[in-house]
């Protein structure tokens, strides 16, 4: 809440001056409304499992973008996933691939581009001509668009310097009680350079291995994510894993049948394209469709 820190750092400075008590008692209820604020963001109850909807509802939506994002949560996802990189000049911006070519009327390489040049391309009409004029979403106005109680997978295509952005803005934003940054080793550290609040996925194999559990455990991560084959070891792995309180994520799958292996070897939350079709199966599975909250005013209307 950058207008607010400010606000309360302008009434700080006249409350000391001895400019008024009536500045000091300005100041004393905006910082009880921020802290109320903050409280509530923190004590959010987060769901325990669910379908993670895979760049938003990418089956039947523009992947990465505000309208399959807005899909995902009217859908009743109980976790987000979306790709974050940097452009050449430093915006967060929210694209898988290492080029525009696939998902805008652009080409060439993000790295490459000004946010304003990628922002000014179209990112829906490749879908479909109903999502035409569709932008590129920035991290900062996909994080004021989500709800509180929605996991939110952030996966970084970068390293230490963009684990560090990311995870100041996360902080700004308070959504470290459901931001969970999808890293690699040295983007981890990054994050842990700005605060250890800062929730970590590791991503740095993803096979499956003991030692790649073993090591997820050893960085103290608060989630791991595995592919591949779903073999029996995945269910020692997961018990391994709960001991220490850690959340397991799987890439990645549509397929019912695999929904119930996952989910009977305790893995929490498999990462799906078509979130739609996937909460369709929900109530086998335990799983409650979630009710979007917000602590402040989304910015973004949900769309049905």
């Amino acid at each position: 809440m950058p207008l607010q820190s400010s606000i309360i750092n302008r009434i700080s400075i006249n409350a000391v001056s001895g400019k008024g008590i009536s500045a000091l008692i300005i100041l004393l209820l905006l910082m009880s409304v921020t802290l109320l604020q903050n409280s509530m963001a923190q004590n959010v109850e987060m769901p325990s499992k669910g379908f993670c909807a895979h760049r938003g509802a990418m089956t039947s939506h523009p992947e990465n973008t505000i309208p399959a994002f807005e899909q995902s949560i009217a859908s009743g996802a109980q976790m987000i996933e979306f790709d974050v990189q940097f452009s050449r000049d430093s915006a967060l911006i929210i694209m898988h691939d290492g080029t525009l070519d696939r998902t805008t009327n652009g080409s060439g390489e993000v790295a490459l581009m000004d946010s304003k040049e990628i922002r000014s391309l179209d990112a829906g009409s490749w879908k479909d001509e109903a999502f035409a004029g569709t932008k590129v979403p920035v991290l900062r106005e996909v994080l004021e668009m989500m709800p509180d109680n929605i996991w939110l997978n952030v996966h970084l295509k970068g390293g230490y310097a963009l684990g560090k952005k990311v995870a100041a803005l996360i902080l700004e934003m308070d959504k470290t009680h459901q931001a969970v940054m999808a890293v690699m080793e040295d983007a981890a550290k990054g994050a842990r350079s700005v605060s250890d609040q800062i929730l970590i996925c590791n991503m740095e194999r993803q096979s499956g291995g003991l030692d790649y559990v073993e090591g997820t455990i050893a960085m103290k991560a608060d989630f791991i994510q595995l592919k591949g084959p779903i073999t029996p070891e995945f269910q020692n792995y997961s018990k391994s894993l709960h001991k220490k309180g850690i959340g397991i994520n799987y890439f990645g799958t549509d397929d019912p049948v695999i929904f119930k292996q996952l989910f009977d070897f305790g893995i929490e939350f498999p990462l799906v394209n078509d979130i739609v079709t996937a909460m369709q199966y929900a109530d086998d599975f335990g799983i409650k469709p979630v009710v979007p909250s917000y602590s402040t005013p989304k910015k973004h209307p949900i769309k049905k």
